[in-house]
């Protein structure tokens, strides 16, 4: 990884929060098996079962218990995943990803960008 951003403030100046349509949902399946016409955007296999982040709406349809509603920000850098944490240590993605209460998506949104843009005007700093 090369190209991958690793210094911190670097990250945070290089990284541009997007704010993807519609509305996620987080739903618990105990059984574990996917219904038909569900196409999740993560899985997360658990003792109690299988979570899932599905667009609000396919939950719906599928008539699954919503735990959580959630909008979902997408940071657009590339970074090493080996420099930021323990987490990202076994991640293979190329984005950041966080979901957060759809009522908070705009402040969290301005909180992001304004990390981003101090990162930029104190790169030593972060």
């Amino acid at each position: 990884m090369s190209n991958a951003v690793s210094n911190l403030a670097e990250l945070l100046h290089s990284m541009h929060p997007v704010l993807n349509r519609d509305v996620y949902a987080f739903v618990s399946l105990p059984g574990g098996s996917v219904p038909d016409r569900v196409e999740p955007i993560a899985t997360f296999r658990e003792n109690e079962g299988l979570t899932l982040i599905v667009e609000e709406r396919q939950a719906s349809d599928a008539r699954l218990p919503v735990l959580f509603r959630a909008a979902w920000i997408t940071l657009t850098v590339h970074s090493d995943l080996q420099a930021v944490g323990p987490t990202a240590a076994v991640a293979t993605t190329c984005h950041d990803h966080l979901f957060v209460p759809v009522e908070s998506a705009s402040q969290a949104i301005a909180v992001l960008r304004t990390l981003q843009e101090r990162a930029g005007s104190n790169p030593g700093t972060a």
